[in-house]
């Protein structure tokens, strides 16, 4: 008597020592690449900063065409979004989007009237929010 058996099929799957060689693997390239992505992100938030910074400027000139002069230290940069009460001629706002934006670390940009080589420098004082610095805590302006 013979019977027929179903032929047993292998089990698919890995194995505990397969799942953790590339559970290493993964790590060691998380460990090599990461670092080097997250420098590319902090770099990425002072070129923002630059492109900002640039924009604002320009946004003044507009205001200085208008108004005959950039706004004061006292306006601040909020003269480009609001007319200041002594802006005679403001066709504002300077800005798109309606607003006066903080810088890729959440502070605002400071506007110094007269500049160090200008007539006016806007700046933000980078991750740390103080002067000076280096890397990701260096200011970033529109310093010529």
């Amino acid at each position: 008597m013979t019977r027929n058996h179903p032929s047993r099929k292998p089990a698919k799957g890995f194995t505990l020592v397969e799942l953790l060689v590339v559970l290493a693997i993964l790590g060691l390239l998380a460990g090599l690449v990461g670092p080097r992505v997250l420098g590319q992100l902090g770099g990425a938030k002072s070129k923002t900063a630059n492109v900002q910074t640039k924009d604002l400027e320009q946004a003044a000139e507009l205001f200085k065409l208008d108004v005959g002069r950039f706004p004061s230290r006292e306006e601040g940069l909020e003269a480009l979004v609001s007319k200041p009460s002594a802006a005679a001629g403001w066709n504002g706002p300077y800005l798109k989007k309606g607003g006066l934006p903080l810088d890729p670390w959440g502070n605002p940009y400071h506007l110094e009237v007269p500049g160090r080589n200008g007539d006016i420098d806007i700046y933000t004082l980078g991750a740390d929010n103080s002067p000076g610095g280096e890397g990701e805590n260096a200011d970033v302006g529109n310093w010529h």
